[in-house]
């Protein structure tokens, strides 16, 4: 809670659209870009490595070789999730988020001739390269959003950015096939992707900013207001080395932590293995089917925004409060695709429309998650929300590479239900102590660590920060979370 002089009070501006939400929008845009990029090869090169009418090269690589290229991407991604973030937290997100994209998008445009050259090899250091590069990306956000999101709409703002994630996959899957099968071949998904991507970092390099401060197209009015709001400082470079031993010791950290790691088991299990048990089992093949592979992501897409309104209207209104909030919506995100689970792993084969149904259900309500413990970070250290997430996002990439390990290190015949049903409970167990965990310890408050002692007064561990500019919110008032 913050206390203030009440000196000044700085009211929400009135006009409806500013520059946060231009910034987001963007975000938002780099989001859908970014994941595109990033699942353009598990689409393309089922293209690569079938035979085409145009005169394409085709590639004769193993299921091996395949699997190994899709995995690449992580080999990079996980390395520089906490590095950036505390890169994000010192510099400020506008140049690791150009750089990544304008990376990523090179990398992109060289694919094609990768493989024509260096074959699997090339094609893999590729994939390493853009991982290496997009990690870069999410931390970047986090620490973004730190800075331009009121406390008031941090939900709205966050989950629109996030949810790019899934329209990008949803654009990928109705795109990439219909450009393999063009004239143009292959190589132009992932032309396509890089230079949407180039696109993207021109219009951020012109209209992004690291904070309000930094803007030069923000008013006086809507900067005063998110300044005011959001619980941030200025960059944390000047005179705020990062308070690692205060992170490693904080219980809601941990709390945030076991979320992200279940979250990513369960949600990666989800995507990557149950196309291949509804095939296997229950003899529903989904794989070959564009809309009904797409569904899930949609389902996900539309009610993320649905949470995050809700979320906003609840805690808003003073009806609950933000920390109540959170935990009920990682509640609505986690244990209900693990009961989810639970139904398709005892469905009887031969069930398209329900098994279809539970899948849709099960990975819609994990956009619930957006508005639970993936704002969390921001919740407790505005300022070091970027670090925080490079080390919740670094430990959950580990966990989502467990997913399928899990399957080959479990499931002895695919065909077998009851083998697979080990993998479900496995998921099952994180969602359900994942969350349980997070609703018993998170909090709603900026902790102490926020900041540097001297700038304000400390009890229990949480801030209560002396400033002459309030801000007149009705979301958040003086309710204490």
């Amino acid at each position: 809670m913050v206390e203030s002089a009440e000196k000044e009070i700085v009211p929400k501006p009135e006009r409806p659209v500013g520059i946060r939400h231009l910034i987001a929008f963007l975000l938002f845009l780099g989001t859908t870009t970014s994941y595109a990029t990033r699942v353009s090869m598990s689409l393309g090169i089922v293209a690569m490595t079938n035979p085409n009418d145009y005169g394409h090269p085709v590639f004769e690589w193993e299921r091996s070789v395949q699997d190994t290229i899709l995995s690449s991407f992580f080999w990079g991604y996980i390395m520089l999730q906490i590095p950036a973030g505390m890169l994000a937290g010192r510099f400020g997100g506008k140049f690791l988020v150009f750089g990544a994209m304008t990376c990523t998008g090179i990398v992109n445009l060289i694919v094609p001739l990768a493989a024509v050259h260096g074959g699997w090899i090339a094609v893999c250091a590729c994939r390493v390269a853009m991982g290496l590069t997009q990690g870069l990306l999410y931390p970047s956000l986090h620490g973004l959003l730190g800075h331009w999101a009121p406390a008031a709409e941090r939900s709205r703002l966050g989950t629109f950015i996030y949810a790019g994630a899934q329209l990008g996959t949803i654009i990928e899957m109705m795109t990439s096939g219909i450009l393999s099968a063009s004239r143009w071949g292959w190589p132009s998904v992932f032309y396509v992707a890089g230079i949407t991507c180039l696109v993207w970092s021109v219009l951020w390099l012109i209209f992004g900013a690291s904070s309000p401060s930094t803007s030069k197209w923000i008013s006086d009015e809507e900067r005063k207001y998110i300044e005011a709001s959001a619980g941030s400082d200025e960059l944390t470079g000047d005179g705020m080395p990062t308070p690692w031993k205060s992170i490693v010791t904080s219980l809601p950290f941990w709390a945030i932590l076991f979320a992200h790691c279940g979250q990513s088991l369960g949600f990666w299990t989800l995507l990557t293995e149950l196309p291949s048990y509804m095939n296997n089992v229950l003899e529903v093949d989904i794989k070959n089917n564009g809309l009904l592979s797409a569904l899930p992501y949609m389902s996900m897409f539309i009610l993320s925004f649905v949470f995050s309104w809700l979320a906003d209207f609840l805690v808003n209104r003073n009806i609950i409060t933000l920390v109540t909030s959170r935990k009920i919506f990682n509640t609505i995100a986690f244990w209900g695709p693990a009961a989810a689970l639970l139904v398709l792993s005892y469905l009887p084969p031969n069930n398209l429309a329900l098994a279809v149904v539970i899948v849709a259900i099960a990975v819609g309500l994990n956009g619930a998650h957006y508005v639970g413990f993936m704002l969390s970070h921001i919740d407790l250290s505005p300022n070091f929300a970027s670090t925080l997430l490079g080390i919740t996002n670094a430990c959950g990439t580990v966990f989502s590479i467990m997913a399928p390990l899990s399957v080959t290190a479990v499931v002895k015949d695919e065909k077998l239900a009851s083998e697979w049903r080990k993998v479900f409970f496995i998921s099952v167990a994180l969602y359900f102590l994942g969350n349980l965990f997070y609703i018993l310890f998170v909090s709603g408050d900026i902790q102490s660590w926020n900041e540097l002692p001297s700038t304000g007064e400390v009890e229990g561990g949480v801030k209560k920060k002396t400033t002459n500019v309030t801000v007149r919110r009705p979301s958040i008032g003086e309710q204490k979370f």
